[in-house]
């Protein structure tokens, strides 16, 4: 059974209700994910508690050498991780270990803590008087993970929370919950101080928990956008710094001059890969006038072309998470077809020979969708592109601007003028020029806007900096009067 880490040591889960974790292209039970209570969840942010005060002390020079060790270990176990991500994920191998890649890229920006953290000052604001800006950790926060991304996600936070001082809690997702067992392994053999990290396997009642602790100060959260609005509204009521990315509907526009090849490369990619599962997925394909027929004819070849099966062999693309995810994707498409659209290429009732058990939705492209319709504006979060037109690309950017989610938006077009006003005026929070994922690197804030992203401060780089730490002024006057006291 999966197990939690709490002050320093493993712990068998009291839970009595537990969840199976599958491999989504075989349909095997891997292991079991336990429901944690309330009561194991209060025991993990205690022992963060109990261990801030002296962490935070912890010179950051000195904090930060756990993160080089922790970049090491990764390394030496990065196909391992990989590989445990495939397996549970369902994604493709190839994919795994970009994922795990980013995951290490944020740890290796986090090791820049001494001078990312550092405040400022100004001598002489008045006469005698000195006045500074310094930061400081917040204390307890809590990071709560989604499916897709298991071994990347939390490294969004969790590196630049421990070197800017903080303690941690990790509740990772039920469904995908090996990744993060390996990773902790590796905080054990770094030797993080007990209590530092500590891990909670659980579902919504654990989720609550967290954002209800008196002792929690910060809470980064990424998941769907209506778990986002609950996680942001409930932890901010209590007093909370609160960061939620949520989901996406995102469009990619192509131009009449884009090159077609490419770009239809780079669209497929985007669209299908990870099996539609990643919050940066195109989802909806504008044409813009001559793009028309061109882009529609070679997206349908490359859909039908792209090869699917078990992500640990040689293919483009695995299965989706799980048995339910599989039936309401295909639930949606055959309610856009209800809605007037048309499947130019269908991928609802695969079958991959050998992997008869898996969760398979082939690539699938829907035309005729009006942009009105219930699934125009529904995350399917499967490999599903719909096709729309527009007649210029102010009309294609109106599109984007007026969408429920605002997480990326792309423009494929060989005009710098094009691409420089789409880059102005397109209101998503990631923008693609000629770049099908418009991912961030770790250096870079994720970004997100509109019902995509709830807070303030985003993931990632500087962003990161500043939720994690909480800014001081001091003032200071040392009399030459005060100083003979002494």
């Amino acid at each position: 059974m999966i197990r939690n880490y709490v002050a320093g040591s493993w712990e068998t889960s009291k839970a009595t209700e537990l969840l199976p974790v599958h491999n989504p292209a075989t349909g095997e039970v891997l292991d079991q994910a336990p429901l944690s209570s309330a009561a194991e969840v209060d025991a993990a942010v205690r022992a963060a508690g109990n261990a801030f005060s002296s962490w935070r002390r912890v010179p950051v020079t000195d904090r930060i050498q756990y993160l080089f060790g922790l970049k090491a270990k990764l390394e030496e176990q990065f196909e391992d991780l990989a590989r445990t991500i495939t397996l549970e994920c369902g994604k493709t191998l190839g994919e795994a270990r970009g994922e795990m890649r980013r995951a290490i890229e944020n740890v290796e920006v986090a090791c820049g803590m001494p001078s990312l953290m550092q405040g400022y000052l100004s001598e002489e604001i008045a006469p005698g008087i000195d006045e500074l800006m310094i930061r400081q950790p917040l204390g307890v926060c809590a990071i709560i993970c989604p499916f897709n991304f298991p071994g990347m996600i939390p490294f969004w936070f969790l590196p630049y929370a421990l070197a800017s001082g903080n303690t941690v809690v990790v509740k990772p997702s039920e469904r995908v919950p090996l990744t993060m067992q390996k990773i902790f392994e590796v905080f054990e053999a770094v030797k993080v101080p007990a209590g530092v990290v500590n891990l909670v396997n659980g579902g919504r009642e654990a989720v609550d928990a967290l954002l209800d602790h008196p002792v929690v100060q910060a809470v980064s959260f990424v998941g769907s956008s209506a778990t986002a609005q609950h996680v942001y509204a409930r932890a901010a009521a209590r007093g909370k710094r609160v960061q939620c990315q949520g989901g996406a509907k995102n469009i990619v526009v192509i131009a009449p001059d884009a090159p077609i090849d490419g770009t239809t490369a780079v669209v497929a990619d985007s669209a299908f890969g990870c099996a539609g599962q990643r919050c940066l997925a195109a989802s909806m394909a504008v044409l813009v006038g001559g793009a028309r027929q061109t882009f529609r004819d070679s997206i349908r070849e490359a859909a039908a072309a792209r090869v699917t099966g078990c992500g640990l062999d040689n293919v483009q693309m695995g299965p989706v998470i799980s048995a339910a995810s599989k039936s309401r994707i295909e639930a949606l498409i055959g309610k856009a077809l209800g809605e007037g659209a048309r499947a130019s290429v269908d991928g609802r009732g695969a079958r991959i020979p050998g992997y008869e058990n898996g969760y398979f939705v082939k690539p699938t492209v829907l035309e005729g969708l009006a942009m009105t319709s219930e699934v125009a504006k529904t995350e399917i979060f499967g490999p599903v592109l719909s096709l729309h037109e527009a007649d210029d690309l102010d009309q294609a950017i109106a599109m984007i601007n007026s969408a429920t989610y605002g997480n990326m938006a792309c423009l494929f077009t060989a005009s710098g003028e094009l691409a420089r006003r789409f880059r102005s005026e397109a209101d998503a929070g990631n923008i693609g020029i000629n770049v099908g994922v418009a991912a961030p690197m770790a250096f870079f804030p994720f970004s997100g806007a509109r019902g995509s992203f709830f807070g303030d401060l985003h993931g990632q780089g500087r962003d990161a900096v500043e939720f994690f730490t909480k800014e001081k002024v001091v003032v200071e006057r040392w009399p030459k009067a005060l100083s003979r006291m002494f």
